[in-house]
This record gives structure tokens, sequence and C-alpha cells, in this order.
């Protein structure tokens, strides 16, 4: 959700391009790779309380220490708020969850060794400065008021949107982990049988790995509480994608579906300009209110995208995010 945006390209012309965008995802199958993310929840180890961004025990001093492992920092106004390291980065949730996004690899076991990797370096800063990260599906004691907020420009928009769509927004945003798993195809056709199965075992995958039972300290009803955050979180963009399994999905319905997802923003000149629940077709049309006159690039399509959370999403790759798995 909060890689770094992406901002300026080509210009779009047609929604052609937007369909091309998604086909050049395809590759032959000796190039395919595999993916992981893995989130996090950050507490100083003495009062077990969220991290906040500045302070010797918070994420910014997090950040800066990991740079000792070769680490780029991705600088937002005066603030870190991502590490890149060759094809793999870093990147904060807005409760300052500390996501890896790993590099494309070409075994389990490569994206294992990374893994393992990141957690030895995550642990020796955090040691060093006094905190501790937990692998948990949903924050089980901590308050929405306790968690610290990251200093963002696109979480600011998705801070004041999120309560106009569902009442759990705001908690998917600063008390949620996850684990995705991102996959390539070869083709349209590759994808399609890729994206149905994997949202099909959705349910099941959040079953199996189901471990947030609790809401401040209480027992919430629900195995993965973090599952029922989505179910009230945004209908526009979020849940399960029934027509992925109709006569004729591929490529272009699911452009036609981030058509009509409503904007969060558009990127400029470094900043994020708030699009919020505006219409990506009127922007193509030259009519977005905040930008008027002015037609999107194929990177604001790119930002676009990965503003829809359903169960498995498509990018030039998909990923499964039906999961929080324990480690």
């Amino acid at each position: 959700m909060s890689a770094p945006p992406s901002g300026g390209g080509a210009p779009i012309e047609n929604r052609r391009q937007l369909i091309e965008y998604f086909a050049a995802g395809n590759k032959p199958k000796a190039q395919w790779r595999m993916g992981t993310e893995h989130e996090k929840f950050g507490f100083n180890s003495k009062t077990l309380k969220p991290l906040p961004y500045d302070g010797e025990t918070g994420v910014r001093a997090m950040l800066e220490g990991l740079t000792r492992f070769g680490w780029e920092p991705v600088i937002e106004g005066n603030n870190p708020i991502a590490l890149l390291r060759g094809k793999a980065n870093i990147t904060l949730e807005p409760g300052g969850q500390f996501e890896l996004s790993g590099a494309p690899l070409e075994t389990l076991h490569e994206t294992a060794d990374e893994n393992e990797q990141h957690i030895r370096e995550v642990k020796e800063v955090a040691g060093e400065i006094g905190a501790g990260y937990i692998g948990l599906g949903f924050a089980p004691e901590w308050k929405r008021e306790d968690i610290h907020w990251m200093p963002k420009g696109r979480y600011k928009i998705m801070r004041e949107y999120m309560p106009k769509k569902g009442k759990l927004g705001l908690d998917m945003m600063l008390r949620t982990c996850t684990v995705q798993t991102n996959l390539d195809f070869e083709s349209e056709a590759d994808m399609v049988k890729k994206f149905r199965v994997s949202l099909a075992l959705q349910p099941l995958a959040t079953a199996l790995f189901a471990n947030s039972p609790f809401v401040e300290g209480k027992d919430s009803g629900f195995k993965s509480y973090r599952s029922q955050i989505w179910t009230d979180t945004d209908p526009d963009r979020c849940g399960m994608l029934p027509f992925v399994f109709e006569k004729g999905f591929g490529f272009e319905r699911y452009a036609d579906y981030m058509l009509d997802v409503p904007m969060y923003f558009v990127y400029r000149d470094g900043k994020y300009v708030d699009a919020s629940g505006l219409s990506f077709k009127d922007f193509m049309k030259g009519k977005l209110p905040v930008r008027p006159g002015e037609l999107p690039t194929i990177n604001d399509w790119a930002d676009h995208v990965t503003t829809a959370f359903p169960e498995v999403r498509l990018k030039r790759y998909l990923e499964m995010r039906g999961v929080w798995l324990r480690r």
C-alpha cells in the first residue's frame, strides 16, 4: 500500500494504455519470480507502547540505524519515510508498522533467506534503541489514540477520507499487519487462472493463519479480527471480486474495475494532491477538479492501482493479501 509513489511518466491518450499497463507484466516462465511483503508492529521495550516517529526510541531512529546495512533513505519533506536496497524496499504503514517489500526472487528458499536477514537487521537496530517488534494480524491491546501517525502525505489524505466510507478504515491503517505473496504470470490466460485460484483460496488462507482474536485486551469474537476489519473499511476498493470468475475476465475487466475505484491522490512535485473520492475517468477527460485541464500519465495510473485493496490485487504481478502468517 505504501511504496514510494511514481509520479510523471508518459501521458495517457486512450483507455487501451490502461489495459496494456497490466499486460506488460506478462513474463516467460523462465523469468518468473516471487516476492513477499512482511509487516510487524514496533513497540518500546520498556513501556510496550507503540513507537512514535521521532525520538531516541522511534521509527526515524530505526530507519536511520538500518542504513548501516546498505539501505538508502527515501525522503519526504525532511523525513525519511522508506529505505531502498537493490530491488527491495522498507516502507512505513500509517501507524509505523515496518514493512519489508522483498525483491523478486527465484525460489522460496531465497525469499526465506531474505526475510531472515531482514529480521536480523531489524532486531540489531531495535535492540540498540530499546525497541522490539512483533508479528500479529491486529494489535491486541492498543487503542487508536495510542498509535502515532507517520508523516506521509498519502496517509493524511486517507486518514480524512476513510471515515466517510466505513467504520473500521482507521483501524485498518493503524492497527493491522499482513504478509503478502506476490507471483508473476505468463499471459492473460495464466493471470486469470492464478487470479481465480488464489482468490478462491483467500478465505481458507485467512482461516489457516488466523491469529488476531483480541481487541484492546478482550476477545473480539473473531479468530481473525484483521479479516473483519476489511469488511467495514471501504466497499469501493476492498473485499472479494466476484467478476473475476465471470466469463471474459481479463486485463480489460480489471482496468474497468480500477476506473470505478475512487481516487485518493495525484502526486506532483514531491507532494500529494488530495483527489479523494474523485474519478480517474474524469482525470482522463481533463476534468479532475483539483488538476483542471491536466491529463494523467501512466505513472498516475500505476499509483492509482495501489489504492485498491481487494483480497487479490493485480498490478504487473498478482498480490495475495488474505493472510497474516505469524513467524
